[in-house]
C-alpha cells in the first residue's frame, strides 16, 4: 500500500498556494511557516490520508494563527453590575479620553518644551487642570495611586513615624496594605487609636520629635458602623499646623465633587480635602475619576517640588499615553454637564433605573428554543466597586438566564469571540444591563444567543 505521507505537498508548495497569500501578509511569512509546519508535522505523525490534502493543511494552520494571535488583553462585555469592576479594568475611557491616547501613541511633546525648543518635564502635563479643578497650588501624577501614597511617606516621612488610625490600616487590593506601603516607603508606622474609635487627642498624645508624617486614609472598601467615632479632616489640619507635621489625605477612589454623583453616600472628595486644609491629597485616576490609571497628587507647592524631586518619582512615571487620557477626562470636568453626559463611569452610575429596564426590555435576547432556556427582564442591583462606597447597593436591571446549567452557560459566553461576564445567583445567570452602554447592549443579547446556541448543539 502507498504510504499516505508521501502525498503530503512540500512546504514551498504549501506557501505558493494563492489562499495562503493573503495569511503571509497579515501573520508574517516566517509565523504561516511555522504554522505550516507543525500542519505538516501532525499529517505525517497520524499517517491520514484525510489530513494530506493542501486545504485541510492550509485551515490547520489558519485555526491555529487564528489562536495564537488573539491577544491574552481583549476587550469584554461587562454585564456583572459592578461599574469599577478592578477585575476588568475599572473605569472605562470616554471617546476623548481614547482618542487623546491613539494622538500621543506617536511623537509628542512629553519631556519638551514648545515654548523653549529644549527639554521639558512630564510631569507639568495635566498640572494645570488638576490644579484648576481642586484648588491644589500644584500637583503632580504618578502611576497609581498606591504609588503616589508612597512617594509621599518616602519624602516626607522617611526615617520618621507616619501616624495612622487602627481603623484606617486597610488592604487596597491584591494583599497591598497600609502598614506595608508605609513600611516599604522608608516610614515607620505608628498605630493610633482603636479599629472602631479614634479621637484627635488620639493623634496629639503620638505626636513626637519622630513623627513625620499625619497620614489620613479613606477606608473605601468597608465601612464600621455602630459603636465608632473619627476625628473630622479639619480637626487633623489643626493638629498638624500646631506641630508644624504635614498632613496627607489619601482619598482612593477620589470623586472631584460630591454634587456629581447625588443620592450616593457622603465620601471624602479632592475639593473638599484640598479646601479643609490638608497639605497633599492623593486619589485614583481610574476609579470614581473615570480615567486611566494613575496616582493624582496635589496640594502644597513647596511639598510637591520636593515629591518632584524625589528619586522614586522615576520608577513611578507616568506614560505619555496615560497623561494624555488623563488630561482628557480632566478637560471633561470643565463643564460638570458634558462630564457625566461623557464619561462612561459617571454616566452608568447616574442612569435611572427605568432606563436602564428599558434598555434591558429592547434588547432582550430570545434564546433558541432547543436549548430549553427562559430570558427575562429582572430588577436587579447594581454595585459601584473599586473600593467605592462599599455596602451602597444600586437599583439596576437586567437578563435573567434560567432553565439551563448557568455554570456551562457563562464559562461559554466567556469563551465566546467578545466575551460577556455575567454573574450568577442562585439558578440564574445574570446579565445586569447598567455596565452595558447602549452601544454594547445589543452585542451582549448577540453574545448570549450565541452562546446558549452552542450549547444546544453540545
Amino acid at each position: 500500500m502507498t504510504d499516505p505521507r508521501r502525498r503530503l505537498p512540500s512546504m514551498d508548495a504549501l506557501l505558493k498556494e494563492p489562499e495562503v497569500v493573503p495569511l503571509i501578509n497579515r501573520y508574517g511569512r516566517e509565523t504561516v511557516k511555522d504554522s505550516l509546519r507543525r500542519a505538516l508535522d501532525r499529517a505525517r505523525a497520524e499517517a491520514d490520508p484525510e489530513r494530506s490534502d493542501p486545504v485541510d493543511l492550509r485551515r490547520a494552520a489558519e485555526r491555529e494563527l487564528e489562536a495564537r494571535s488573539r491577544p491574552s488583553l481583549r476587550r469584554t462585555l461587562n454585564g456583572t453590575g459592578v461599574v469599577l469592576h478592578t477585575n476588568l479594568g475599572r473605569a472605562p475611557l470616554a471617546d476623548a479620553a481614547g482618542r487623546a491616547q491613539a494622538e500621543a501613541a506617536g511623537y509628542g511633546n512629553v519631556e519638551f518644551s514648545l515654548a523653549t525648543g529644549r527639554r521639558g518635564s512630564r510631569y507639568d502635563h495635566c498640572s494645570e487642570v488638576v490644579c484648576e479643578l481642586t484648588g491644589a497650588d500644584a500637583a503632580i501624577i504618578a502611576n497609581n495611586n498606591a504609588a503616589a501614597v508612597a512617594l509621599v511617606v518616602n519624602e516626607l516621612a522617611r526615617g520618621r513615624e507616619v501616624l495612622v488610625s487602627r481603623g484606617e490600616l486597610v488592604e487596597i487590593g491584591g494583599t497591598f496594605r497600609i502598614p506595608d506601603v508605609v513600611g516599604r516607603s522608608g516610614g515607620r508606622l505608628r498605630e493610633v487609636g482603636t479599629t472602631n474609635r479614634t479621637r484627635v487627642s488620639d493623634y496629639a498624645a503620638a505626636v513626637s520629635e519622630s513623627t513625620g508624617l499625619i497620614l489620613r486614609v479613606h477606608p473605601s472598601n468597608y465601612r464600621v458602623e455602630g459603636f465608632s467615632a473619627r476625628p473630622s479632616l479639619g480637626a487633623l489640619v489643626s493638629l498638624a499646623r500646631e506641630h508644624g507635621i504635614p498632613l496627607a489625605h489619601d482619598l482612593g477612589s477620589g470623586l472631584l465633587d460630591a454634587d456629581l454623583l447625588p443620592g450616593f453616600p457622603e465620601g471624602p472628595t479632592a475639593r473638599g480635602s484640598l479646601a479643609a486644609g490638608v497639605d497633599v491629597a492623593t486619589w485614583s485616576g481610574d476609579k470614581l475619576l473615570g480615567g486611566p490609571q494613575a496616582g493624582i497628587i496635589a496640594g502644597d507647592a513647596a511639598l510637591i517640588g520636593r515629591l518632584r524631586r524625589n528619586p522614586l518619582l522615576r520608577a513611578f512615571r507616568v506614560d505619555k499615553t496615560t497623561l494624555a487620557a488623563l488630561e482628557a477626562t480632566l478637560m471633561l470636568y470643565r463643564d460638570p454637564e458634558l462630564a457625566v453626559r461623557r464619561i462612561p463611569a459617571l454616566r452608568m452610575l447616574r442612569e435611572p433605573v427605568e432606563t436602564v429596564e428599558a434598555r434591558a426590555a429592547a434588547a432582550r435576547p430570545e434564546p433558541p428554543p432547543r436549548s430549553g432556556a427562559r430570558v427575562e427582564v429582572v430588577r436587579t442591583e447594581a454595585m459601584v466597586g473599586g473600593g467605592a462606597f462599599p455596602g451602597f447597593a444600586i437599583p439596576s436591571a437586567g437578563w435573567a438566564v434560567t432553565g439551563i446549567d448557568v455554570e456551562r452557560l457563562a464559562a461559554e459566553c466567556r469563551a465566546g469571540p467578545l466575551p460577556l461576564i455575567g454573574r450568577i445567583e442562585r439558578a440564574a445567570f445574570i446579565v445586569d444591563v447598567r455596565t452595558l452602554p447602549d452601544e454594547e447592549t445589543a452585542r451582549a443579547a448577540a453574545a448570549l444567543t450565541s452562546a446558549l446556541d452552542r450549547l444546544a448543539d453540545v
